[in-house]
């Protein structure tokens, strides 16, 4: 577990479950209509991701990079299940106005994910006050990459991009494509890609210097999921079928769309 391919793999691996996990539990959920429970249900996955967390920051070994990894995409996990269950979003639950743009359009775009964006930012801060001056800030620099690629992603869908996949938005998100904007990119996209270009250099730069086990492994990781994360950005303009990663694991949705009956 010490070669950074099986790090690099085991990232994308996570990612790639995890982000099918959330998929099928929030469909179930809409089918059910039980989303104030599936989140509850999803507390054991939260406390075992502080747990997680809390247990490895003064773990420098690979191990404890590994779990710190877990732990955080634990936490976001459980975040994001709040979210798309739409237990967790904003004050903002109706459609856009018709012709509603500048100011009042983004005001009104960030009251529908209010409370979510509060949620991670909370997250953020709460782990990089516990991981100062920790050994192992694997936890925090992880939710750090998932979090800027999170407000970039929100940020381009408002502005605008060619490609907008909302084949698994939930139920009870389903407001949101009002807000959506597809077309040419703006200077959004470009920002986004610059910054999370960046990223992925400084983290392969670490890896390629790293000078311990524990640190190729922990910017292996990091290098992954930057590497994800500038993929998924690409993907707003480059025409590729990247929902059929995740289609055929999840139950059929409560009504199917017209082109589909």
């Amino acid at each position: 577990m010490t070669s950074p391919w099986t790090a690099s793999l085991f990232a994308i691996f996570v990612w790639w479950f995890s982000t099918g996990a959330i998929l099928v539990a929030v469909r179930r959920a809409d089918r059910q209509n039980n989303h104030a429970v599936t989140v509850i249900a999803g507390v054991p996955l939260l406390i075992i991701g502080l747990w997680a967390v809390m247990s490895t920051l003064a773990d420098a070994s690979v191990l404890g990079a590994y779990m710190g990894f877990l732990g955080a995409l634990a936490v976001w996990a459980w975040i994001e299940l709040a979210f798309l269950a739409g237990v967790v979003t904003g004050p903002m639950r109706n459609d856009c106005l018709p012709g509603l743009s500048g100011k009042d359009r983004f005001n009104r775009a960030f009251a529908t994910v209010a409370y979510h964006e509060l949620l991670l930012t909370a997250g953020l801060l709460g782990l990089v006050l516990l991981s100062q001056g920790a050994p192992n800030r694997m936890a925090m620099a992880t939710y750090l990459v998932l979090f800027l690629a999170r407000i970039f992603a929100k940020l381009n869908l408002f502005f605008g991009v060619p490609r907008i996949n909302t084949e698994f938005l939930p139920d009870r998100l389903i407001h949101l494509k009002t807000y959506f904007r597809r077309g040419p990119v703006t200077l959004a996209f470009p920002a986004a890609i610059t910054a999370l270009t960046a990223l992925l250099a400084v983290c392969a730069e670490r890896l390629w210097t790293a000078g311990s086990d524990a640190t190729v492994v922990g910017f292996a990781l990091l290098t992954a999921l930057a590497a994800l994360a500038l993929l998924e950005h690409w993907l707003m303009v480059v025409p590729l079928p990247d929902a059929k990663l995740w289609r055929w694991m999840l139950p059929a949705p409560k009504t199917m769309p017209k082109e589909e009956r």
